[in-house]
């Protein structure tokens, strides 16, 4: 047997692929189902006490949401995700969509916290 043949025998070696990084994606996919989860906070938050009372009675309706936290949270979820998408380096992706997922969900918070 030769040794061009043992080679061949066990398969040709190929280094490991690098996986894919999906952070685009993900990031597009955040922004895109952050629409739909502020809509249904919001049902939530219309189905709580203080809502219904303000809503049927026009009582305890003098609180307001904290507008500057939700826009701010918004801000930060967009510029993040400008970041996220056009970012050349993988590690400044990453960390780009955690951001504005931390962004996106302080908008939530902010809305939820008003109920």
């Amino acid at each position: 047997m030769n040794t061009s043949d043992h080679a061949y025998a066990s398969g040709p070696t190929s280094p490991a692929a690098p996986p894919k990084d999906r952070t685009r994606l993900w990031a597009a996919l955040t922004a895109a189902l952050f629409p739909p989860a502020a809509v249904a906070i919001g049902v939530l938050t219309l189905a709580s006490e203080r809502a219904s009372r303000c809503l049927t009675y026009g009582e305890q309706c003098s609180s307001t949401m904290p507008g500057w936290l939700f826009e701010s949270g918004i801000a930060v979820g967009v510029v993040a995700l400008v970041v996220a998408l056009a970012a050349p380096a993988v590690r400044v992706r990453r960390a780009a969509l955690a951001v504005q997922a931390l962004g996106e969900c302080a908008a939530l918070l902010a809305v939820l916290g008003h109920a």
